[in-house]
């Protein structure tokens, strides 16, 4: 499952739907014996989405160190200096970011400026939401259209862009 490039990326981009296994393949990409550091952008609001992260957690290990940025994502990336890290998932973030009233064009811009900049490499993972019908409410395209533009501002900036699909991934870019 890990790609044939000999070389890490310095910015990689995973896209993939629901239990897609991106993130699985995303955490394949960061190197085993170094330190590393998770990104994570959800918050336990509920008991199933504790236990989801729970999940991540445990097939992660204990060598990773997380750091929690629901909203303050370029924030937690300028503090890595030079360390690997993974960052998941950028939809659950633009999905905090809506909810707290953000404007989301400014804090794309402010997130690929930030990308461009990186010294280390990041791995990030991201769903690909616009390959269904479209949503019955105004909210859901809101955040389809924003889902849409962010995965491909990222995407400009990547050097590399995976489409995960059964577990299966497929380069782009």
């Amino acid at each position: 499952m890990i790609p044939t490039d000999s070389v890490p990326a310095r910015l990689t981009l995973v896209l993939g739907g629901a239990r897609s296994g991106k993130s699985a393949f995303a955490e394949s990409l960061i190197p085993a014996n170094v330190e590393r550091v998770y990104i994570a952008t959800a918050e336990a609001r509920d008991d199933e989405m504790s236990s989801r992260i729970v999940t991540h957690q445990e097939r992660r290990g204990s060598l990773w160190k997380t750091v929690d940025a629901p909203l303050n994502l370029v924030e937690a990336l300028n503090t890595l200096e030079e360390t690997p890290a993974l960052l998941d998932c950028l939809t659950l973030w633009l999905s905090n970011l809506m909810e707290a009233d953000k404007n989301i064009d400014q804090e794309t811009d402010k997130l690929t400026a930030c990308l461009k900049e990186m010294a280390g490499s990041v791995v990030i993972v991201s769903n690909e939401v616009g390959q269904g019908i479209v949503p019955d409410n105004a909210l859901a395209r809101r955040f389809r259209d924003h889902a849409g533009h962010l995965n491909q501002a990222v995407a400009a900036v990547a050097d590399h862009v995976y489409f995960v699909t059964a577990g299966i991934p497929t380069k782009l870019k």
